[in-house]
């Protein structure tokens, strides 16, 4: 065997100067991975992708929110297109986030790993939105036409 391909097999085994750091590189992502998942069990909230339980007013669905840790919503529907927004939290049971220029301001009512209520405070009114954790994969449902 000639020494290009002994170097070359091992590399492809993952043996040689390379090992150490690889190896290092996991054990940080580990503990990223660790605080991150302390932080979300803390919070609820944050980084679940929340598809709405109930249909609203308008009957639509596939309405979707995602609070990420770094203050984005992702919201998004199966007949709208995304957007991003900034979002905050002002108290244990308060967050606002910005929609086409205005604040929208909702109380948190309920929130666990199986369910999130929100009441939004509303030009119109307050209206209250039911989200379950979204199942993965998940489809759009067909829309009626």
């Amino acid at each position: 065997m000639t020494k290009t391909a002994l170097i070359a097999l091992l590399a492809m085994w993952g043996v040689g100067t390379c090992t150490p750091v690889f190896a290092q590189d996991t054990e940080a992502a580990d503990e990223m991975t660790t605080e991150a998942d302390a932080d979300d069990s803390v919070d609820p909230l944050v980084n679940t992708v929340w598809i709405r339980s109930d249909q609203g007013v308008d009957g639509l669905p596939g309405v979707m929110q995602v609070f990420l840790a770094d203050g984005t919503l992702l919201s998004d529907s199966c007949w709208e297109t995304y957007r991003l927004s900034q979002w905050q939290k002002l108290s244990a049971t308060s967050i606002s986030w910005d929609e086409d220029g205005m604040t929208i301001a909702a109380d948190i009512v309920s929130v666990t790993a199986d369910e999130l209520v929100l009441n939004l405070k509303l030009i119109g009114g307050d209206e209250e939105q039911r989200f379950a954790p979204a199942s993965v994969p998940y489809v759009c449902p067909d829309m009626v036409r």
